[in-house]
């Protein structure tokens, strides 16, 4: 019997799935077992990513708790020594730089600079510390230094921290400027000294000392008010 054209369409169609099908089991036959051997990987995998997410933010939620009972009782003067040591050697490094920050601080309150001069040191000098670590470790370690150091000394190490826009623009401006000043170079502290005192980030008692300095060195370091209407 002839096949009508609407019996032929539907015959090809039998006949590409039947094809589709046997290729699907061929390919199945083949592959199935690397194929589900990749999900359950995928799976276990992703469960372990899960899993260390949690871990980690478990661990550093109790880091967390142990900082600030360190900081607390560092307020009070008498941290627990074997917490803050522990702290030092944390895996987060945040908390391992605050730790050390906070455990150099204690000695150089208790008069102990051979503590924590090599304290501030080494984290100055550690490359793997975000900048804000490194700078404050390297200001602390000159203030701590300061009288036992050459003038040209405290120039080099802190001028690049005495800039305007800086965090540590109060306290190592102020160290760079008397450096300049034992230095007999009155042209270059009193520059440093108004600048100071007519920047609002730097701290109230540091701005007060410095605009006396440049008066005395004859420099206006007095703010101009801001007329009414004027930006």
């Amino acid at each position: 019997m002839a096949l009508t054209p609407q019996n032929s369409e539907a015959f090809m169609r039998e006949v590409d799935e039947a094809v589709r099908q046997d290729q699907l089991l061929t390919f199945w036959q083949r592959y199935g077992r690397w194929i589900v051997g990749l999900i359950v990987v995928a799976l276990i995998a992703f469960g372990g990513w899960l899993y260390w997410q949690h871990h980690t933010r478990t661990r550093s939620q109790a880091v967390s708790e142990q900082m600030a009972k360190i900081l607390d009782s560092a307020a009070g003067g008498s941290p627990d020594a074997r917490a803050l040591d522990a702290l030092t050697k944390a895996d987060q490094p945040g908390f391992a730089a605050s730790a050390q920050l906070v455990k150099a601080g204690i000695a150089a309150r208790s008069g102990d600079g051979k503590a924590a001069i090599p304290l501030y040191r080494a984290m100055a000098s550690d490359e793997a510390l975000d900048a804000p670590y490194r700078e404050l470790a390297l200001v602390r370690q000159t203030a701590l230094e300061f009288d036992s150091l050459k003038p040209r000394e405290i120039v080099d190490r802190l001028k690049p921290l005495a800039v305007e826009g800086s965090p540590w623009f109060g306290s190592a401006g102020e160290m760079v400027a008397i450096a300049y000043m034992k230095m007999r170079r009155p042209d270059l502290a009193g520059p440093v000294f108004a600048a100071m005192a007519k920047d609002k980030g730097v701290p109230a008692t540091i701005r007060s000392r410095a605009r006396q300095m440049a008066g005395l060195l004859g420099i206006d370091a007095v703010e101009t008010p801001v007329e009414p209407g004027q930006g």
